[in-house]
């Protein structure tokens, strides 16, 4: 089961004091708006999201149909089948894709431990 491009997305008291203080690790804003809120910073391959005021606790993100780069893949398993899958496996999904649908949707769920994890498709299927 190929989930896409992995990141973290932190909940943050502070965009600005969050922003600046990953900048030092050197990441680098690739997306989003810090007048929304919201930032996307990478560094390498590794990306991390940072919002404020949108979610409680930091959340595990898979993105189908984005490489590490954050660039769309040719080739990817679309989220409503990853959800099929993930259901027949026994995992409860707090949020599910309308399986009709196609293109960008989204599933969460939690781990044994209460971690969020979501599994975002931003691009067509």
């Amino acid at each position: 089961m190929k989930l896409g491009a992995f990141s973290v997305s932190l909940s943050v008291k502070d965009i600005k004091a969050s922003h600046a203080f990953y900048e030092k690790l050197g990441f680098t804003v690739t997306g989003g708006d810090v007048g929304q809120n919201w930032l996307i910073l990478r560094n390498g391959d590794t990306t991390i999201g940072l919002f404020q005021g949108m979610f409680e606790k930091n959340i595990l993100t898979f993105n189908p149909g984005w490489s590490q780069q954050a660039q769309p893949l040719d080739e990817f398993t679309d989220v409503r089948e990853l959800q099929r899958g993930l259901r027949e496996r026994g995992v409860e999904l707090m949020q599910e894709a309308d399986e009709t649908g196609t293109g960008p949707a989204s599933i969460t769920m939690l781990d044994p431990d209460g971690n969020p994890i979501l599994i975002d498709q931003h691009v067509g299927g």
